[in-house]
């Protein structure tokens, strides 16, 4: 459990600092669907309907860092700002975002951390017009049907980069879907993000969002 703690510790375990690819082919990153003849490539504009036209989802998570250790989990997005990583039972970890601030609560030492999203390169999955557009990048994956996105704030280093994937899915909101992410810390700590089994629209509550803090006795939700 201590080495999977580390892990995830490491800047709000990889997703708060959220890694540039580093120079690996996108192919040993995701299965990529073959080129269609006609395929217009992807734009920043695309990647940001596709993040814009999620108002709900869920889906499973892959987490893993730069030694090949993995923890799964599920993640729940809801629009406006709010997300939240649950990991796998036996991992006393949780991640949350009320719209305002990003939150790692760690329950086996009753820790509480907390960063504004504005601090975060998450705020491109949060608020996709402001993040993406400002500054994210295309990154060429030589595959019409692969988006490769990366965001980074170049006056706040330590903020770290994001790269996003996305791939052509008319099923998906925008026809792109998110399929994984990749981190860079401010550490060069590297981790990477893969998502599956996604659900769009689903009922998901306000009180998803909410945490029970392990410092107070009362353990009153947040």
């Amino acid at each position: 459990m201590t080495t999977t703690r580390t892990m995830l510790r490491r800047p709000l375990a990889g997703l708060a600092s959220l890694a540039l690819l580093a120079g690996a082919p996108i192919a040993a990153t995701i299965a990529l669907p073959a080129p269609a003849m006609a395929a217009t490539a992807g734009t920043l504009d695309d990647a940001v309907a596709a993040l814009r036209g999620i108002s709900t989802m869920r889906a499973s998570f892959n987490q893993t860092d730069r030694n090949g250790q993995s923890v799964n989990g599920t993640m729940t997005l809801k629009r406006p700002g709010k997300i939240r990583f649950e990991y796998a039972k036996g991992v006393p970890l949780l991640i949350v975002s009320n719209g305002k601030s990003l939150t790692m609560i760690d329950y086996e030492v009753n820790q509480v951390q907390r960063w504004p999203i504005s601090n975060s390169p998450l705020g491109a999955l949060l608020d996709p017009n402001r993040d993406v557009k400002k500054y994210g990048k295309l990154r060429s994956t030589g595959n019409p049907n692969v988006l490769s996105v990366e965001v980074r704030d170049p006056n706040k280093p330590e903020f770290g980069v994001i790269t996003l994937i996305f791939v052509r899915d008319g099923s998906a909101p925008g026809g792109w879907q998110l399929t994984n992410w990749v981190a860079l810390d401010a550490q060069n700590n590297r981790t990477t993000v893969r998502l599956a089994n996604h659900r769009y629209g689903v009922s998901v509550s306000d009180s998803t969002f909410t945490y029970k803090d392990p410092r107070r006795a009362s353990r009153r939700p947040r």
